[in-house]
């Protein structure tokens, strides 16, 4: 081999190489913060609809704020809206006309979602719980029953239900507040989150002289409030007319365990016309709000190249970037009470059985119309002739209510 190939192997040849690079990478991992930071869109766009309503919306700055920036550009020039989708798919049924359309609305789609928590105001021992264990105790004797006349002995293999029927629970809505954005832990967090970002900030400008996280810091955090503090937020996440008279039904559909019955009373939203979307109302996004969401994603883009220079202490950066990111987790998945959305419901009872239909005829005895607005979309098969019959009769007694009325 030539001493001049052999020399530049030699030179070459280096296996300590990586070991710098990742040393000096880990101790200060510059460009780590910028990549990021196009990272998450989604979980801030969730984030902001939790928490939009009041003129400052306290999502902190994190990783996925730029992603997001852009997105809400697209969405507000291409979709003329900002609110995302909701992340429960359900159905809203009119509980007169029998009237069903698929929900868009992000408020109704996490009411549904977390009903589970909020039902009972939280309390183990409340009485929705209490029946539903009831029902879940009948079907779990009717099923052990029925294994038993197929093979004695069958019945105590017999595992308990997780699922019984249908439980209809009937809310009376009290004065809606549109605008509302919850003042709980979930919105008072990201207050706290923010302050302790700033602190953080504020270490390497105290101890090293170091005030450029400081400035990227506060920058994004002002950036990040005044992308939520756009009234456009407001606009379409209560898109609806105001003290509804209507009775609706929201649940998932057939082969869900609950449903939720929110008599309007003349004081809640109108949910048909919240369910619809901002479609069903003018709220379109404005060309203030689309000059706004696009100047505010230039100003993000450039805050993206500005943190991309920090070379030092870029670990504080990324601690900041980490706490952010978790409290837009938390506010993004956390599950809230109706209030917190500005929908203040009472509960009045709870209706069910350890079958579908028999608990329809139950609620249908008790309101009229109600139950029957419900049948297409639990029994959208044919009915037998003795439940045809049935249906009927109870049609005529509405029918003969309404004209005494």
């Amino acid at each position: 081999m030539p001493p001049l190939v052999f020399q530049l192997l030699r030179r070459n040849f280096d296996p300590s190489v990586p070991a710098g690079e990742f040393s000096d990478q880990w101790k200060n991992p510059s460009d780590v913060f910028s990549v990021l930071l196009i990272l998450g869109g989604d979980v801030v766009g969730r984030a902001l609809a939790q928490l939009a309503g009041s003129p400052v919306t306290p999502v902190a700055f994190s990783f996925g704020w730029v992603a997001y920036a852009v997105t809400a550009v697209v969405s507000a020039i291409g979709e003329n809206k900002l609110m995302p989708l909701p992340d429960c798919a359900c159905k809203v049924i009119n509980g007169r006309t029998g009237y069903v359309r698929d929900n868009s609305s992000w408020i109704i789609g996490r009411i549904v979602r977390d009903f589970e928590s909020w039902m009972d105001d939280g309390k183990p021992q409340g009485p929705i719980r209490t029946h539903r264990s009831r029902m879940l105790d009948q079907r779990w004797e009717n099923d052990k029953d029925r294994a038993e006349r197929k093979k004695v002995g069958s019945g105590k293999d017999v595992a308990w239900p997780t699922q019984a029927g249908l439980c209809v629970s009937i809310y009376q809505a009290d004065c809606a507040r549109p605008g509302y954005p919850g003042y709980d832990l979930v919105y008072f967090i990201g207050f706290v989150t923010m302050v302790v970002q700033l602190g953080i900030a504020a270490i390497p400008c105290g101890i090293f002289g170091d005030w450029g996280i400081l400035l990227v810091t506060a920058s994004g955090i002002l950036l990040s409030i005044a992308t939520g503090s756009i009234s456009q937020w407001s606009k379409e996440k209560w898109a609806c007319r105001r003290n509804s008279e209507k009775t609706v039904i929201l649940t998932r559909g057939t082969g869900s365990q609950h449903a939720i019955v929110i008599i309007g009373d003349g004081k809640g939203l109108d949910l048909e016309d919240l369910a619809a979307g901002p479609t069903n109302v003018d709220v379109s996004a404005s060309y203030t709000t689309r000059i706004a969401v696009t100047l505010l994603a230039a100003f993000w883009i450039l805050l993206l190249i500005t943190a991309a220079g920090l070379k030092q202490n870029t670990w504080f950066l990324l601690a900041i970037g980490s706490i952010g990111i978790l409290q837009n987790i938390f506010v993004a998945g956390w599950r809230r009470f109706p209030k917190a959305f500005g929908v203040p419901l009472n509960f009045k009872t709870v209706i069910g059985k350890p079958k579908v239909m028999d608990t329809l005829f139950e609620v249908e005895e008790t309101y009229p119309r109600l139950g029957r607005s419900m049948l297409d979309t639990f029994f959208p098969g044919k009915l037998r002739p003795d439940e045809e019959e049935r249906w009927a009769k109870l049609e005529g007694q509405a029918n003969a209510l309404d004209g005494s009325l």
